[in-house]
């Protein structure tokens, strides 16, 4: 006969529970039971197991001592002690035990249970960040409304209608700036909550004085500029948020997360796109100028749901220290910045990025052709502002589908030269070829905006995998910020040059002979970067899905 000796030992061991307990899909610290197998050379007399024992209870404190002197009973026979301990009194320890641990390790968790979206729970952190990329997308509301007002309220010319949204873009060129001003200047001692106010609130100045004060192409460059500094700001502060919470995390949750940034922005610029015709059609100008002031109230109601600790003594606006500490750090990260970027595998690629957006583009000069010559009406081109928006979408679903396998260079050697291809499309508009096919202008301007943006969106993709790919171990994100910001100086470049072509060719707000000229130069001008596609990493189409799904983690 075997002798068993049953002892109680508490462990952090998962066991599984039994199909038929409730708690079988929890994970959880148990109080497992150890028993002493069976000896082969004595045979002691057998001696019946206690029943105080086998209900014993032993506290959860004593857990690290008792785990000391019996690590070698851990490997016990568990069909054993199944056999000898009741299921009921298995159960009730079980349910004694997952009681403890959720009273102590989830005790917050036990006051709110949150709603998941897109794999991510939300919670206040998660609403705020949620909002603010919501804000983002629907403050396209006033795009046709600025187009408009700048061209009939102010009469400008389309290249002053260039130069103007060139300048209103000026601020996406520092976005790591902000990113150092919030980490070394807490205002009223908080470094997120604080910013997330301060950019609502000087949005919704700069959209007010568009619906009152402002009469002047002057004043009007001014308030555009000051509307998307609020805009950048915010959204650095938002994108160190969702840095932070996707630290650690698995690259499921850290996409999860960044999908609910992307589809909060995507609703909210559909939404926006429908309303951004009509209500200019049927209200004017002003009246969206005044609607638009109200949104970025969103990002500073917001503020108040984002969970930080005030900093203590950083509202002191005369510490030394603060200043100091501003300027080492930022020492030494313009160091650390141009020591990356100074390295030949990540200055070329670089270049060539910037390049690839420096061409110029005559959206200014089409939207005079459009508006003056063919007569679109802002609801329509609200509706064609939609189809776009959508269409943005269906050109990433494009490159997740069948490109993100492709190396870099055959995309932006094939995206260039079919963009370029498409573009020519737009002559056919200017010189009404498309009437003689029996297409009539509205439907020929919608389908050839879907199909340049479906491919622009395509096109765009790899621009943000080859930055994703650039950044080294430990600055990803002020790396990145600092890649798109060269991209974004290559684009008011390019606008920059559209503007100064348009001047060169004559084309005004009433004479439009000269465009299509215009679009051929711009669109084979867009050809020009190619030569220069050995800057590019070379790399295998097995190592770029792996590499292209780290966009989601550091494209903030």
């Amino acid at each position: 006969m075997a002798t068993t000796l049953l002892l109680i030992n508490p462990s952090t061991q998962k066991i599984p529970i039994s199909s038929n307990s409730p708690l079988r899909c929890k994970s959880f610290p148990l109080i497992t039971f150890s028993g002493i197998s069976k000896q082969t050379r004595r045979k002691p007399k057998p001696k019946p197991p206690e029943k105080d024992n086998m209900s014993a209870t032993v506290p959860i404190s004593s857990a690290p001592s008792l785990l000391a002197h019996e690590n070698e009973q851990d490997a016990g026979d568990t069909s054993l002690r199944n056999q000898l301990l009741p299921e009921k009194q298995v159960l009730d320890i079980e349910q004694e035990a997952y009681s403890i641990v959720v009273t102590t390790k989830h005790k917050k968790r036990s006051y709110a249970s949150y709603v998941t979206c897109f794999g991510v729970d939300l919670s206040p952190d998660t609403i705020a960040v949620a909002m603010v990329y919501f804000v983002q997308g629907v403050l396209g509301l006033s795009r046709l409304a600025v187009s408009f007002y700048l061209k009939d309220d102010l009469h400008l010319d389309p290249a002053e209608t260039a130069v103007v949204t060139g300048v209103s873009a000026l601020p996406w060129l520092i976005k790591p700036l902000y990113g150092f001003i919030s980490d070394s200047f807490p205002l009223f001692g908080y470094r997120r909550r604080s910013y997330l106010v301060l950019s609502g609130l000087l949005g919704a100045l700069s959209w007010s004085l568009m619906a009152t004060f402002v009469d002047s192409k002057y004043d009007a460059a001014f308030c555009i500029l000051l509307g998307s500094l609020s805009v950048a700001f915010s959204d650095v502060v938002v994108d160190s948020m969702v840095v932070e919470r996707a630290r650690g995390e698995s690259q499921s949750t850290s996409g999860s997360l960044q999908s609910l940034c992307w589809g909060s922005s995507a609703f909210g610029g559909i939404i926006s796109a429908y309303f951004s015709g009509s209500l200019v059609e049927a209200y004017g100008v002003r009246f969206v100028f005044g609607v638009t002031a109200l949104l970025p109230l969103i990002t500073s109601a917001v503020a108040v749901l984002v969970k930080e600790q005030s900093m203590q003594g950083s509202t002191r606006g005369h510490n030394p220290l603060v200043s100091q500490g501003f300027i080492e750090g930022s020492k030494q990260n313009l160091i650390q910045l141009w020591t990356a970027i100074r390295q030949p595998n990540v200055f070329l690629p670089t270049l060539f990025i910037f390049l690839w957006q420096a061409t110029p583009h005559s959206e200014s000069a089409m939207f005079y052709f459009t508006t003056n010559q063919l007569g679109f009406t802002a609801e329509f081109l609200g509706r064609v502002k939609l189809v776009t928006s959508i269409a943005s979408l269906l050109g990433v679903g494009l490159y997740n589908g069948f490109l993100k396998n492709v190396a870099l260079r055959k995309i932006f050697l094939v995206t260039t030269i079919i963009g370029s291809v498409l573009g020519m499309t737009q002559v056919f508009l200017v010189t009404g070829l498309n009437r003689q096919f029996g297409i009539s202008d509205e439907w020929f301007a919608i389908g050839d905006s879907l199909i340049i943006t479906v491919l622009g969106q395509a096109s765009f993709m790899p621009v943000l995998v080859l930055a994703a790919r650039l950044c080294p171990q430990g600055m990803e994100a002020t790396l990145f910020a600092t890649l798109m910001s060269i991209s974004n100086g290559g684009s008011v470049v390019g606008g920059l040059m559209g503007a100064g072509l348009t001047e060169l060719f004559g084309v005004t707000k009433d004479s439009f002979n000269n465009l299509a000229y215009l679009i051929i130069l711009c669109n084979l001008s867009s050809l020009l970067p190619l030569p220069l596609l050995g800057l590019l990493p070379k790399e295998n189409p097995e190592m770029a899905t792996e590499e292209s799904a780290d966009i989601e983690m550091k494209s903030n």
